[in-house]
């Protein structure tokens, strides 16, 4: 495939790097206000348009538009104030964004722990938009890693059937720590931070930035059922 990827609330690009490499298509413009972020992003995205605030954002089109939008009121360690909260109320230029672009595919990450203080508001506004949606569960352990990280997804299109064939194709592990073997193979030791390593730059500042990556693995899992459910 060919999608377009546009990337909110980019971090060091995990979301979007894993699912490049699923196949899905390259990354257009993403958007981070993390100084350190977004030196990351430069070095690995030379040439890609990186936004720096997602407030107002006016961004290019884009076929799928994927991000992880702050979790500090959603994660069983914040106040729970959940969407309505400063930070994870950030949410709502995520939908508006999604409102004016109108992309193909959405691709929304956050917190398992805490989901239901965002996964049904979020897929409730989702319908709102005109697009159906299935939440989804994966762990880096589920994928091969030394370490857990369980994350919330949320996939959403305006094409039921094509949702319906992608919940159809999610082979989630019956088990934790179940890894997909035919997928993937072998990991990166561990950082003298003292993170588990991923595949993605971990040098330090780095400790905040790396503890709020996605896992470009499992983000590779999701971009391969898109890809599969688009061309059964």
């Amino acid at each position: 495939m060919s999608l377009t990827i546009g990337s909110l609330f980019s971090g060091i690009g995990g979301l979007e790097l894993g699912l490049a490499r699923s196949g899905l298509g390259r990354t257009v413009w993403q958007c981070e206000r993390d100084s350190y972020c977004r030196e990351i992003l430069a070095r690995h995205w030379p040439g890609v348009p990186c936004y720096e605030d997602v407030i107002g954002l006016d961004p290019p089109s884009a076929d799928l538009i994927c991000g992880g939008f702050p979790c500090q009121n959603l994660s069983s360690a914040g106040r729970r104030e959940g969407l309505s909260g400063a930070k994870s109320g950030l949410w709502s230029e995520f939908r508006r964004i999604i409102g004016q672009v109108s992309p193909e595919w959405v691709v929304i990450e956050n917190v398992h722990h805490g989901w239901r203080r965002w996964v049904p508001s979020v897929r409730r506004q989702l319908a709102e938009l005109q697009y159906d949606s299935v939440p989804l569960r994966l762990s880096a352990s589920d994928v091969g890693a030394p370490h857990r990280r369980a994350r919330a997804f949320v996939v959403a299109h305006p094409d039921r059937q094509l949702i319906r064939k992608l919940s159809r194709r999610w082979r989630g592990p019956r088990r934790e720590g179940e890894a997909q073997p035919i997928l993937f193979s072998g990991w990166a030791g561990v950082p003298r931070v003292e993170r588990a390593g991923d595949g993605i730059p971990h040098r330090v500042d780095r400790n905040r930035a790396l503890g709020n990556a996605v896992v470009p693995q499992v983000a590779e899992v999701i971009g391969r059922c898109i890809v599969e459910s688009c061309l059964s």
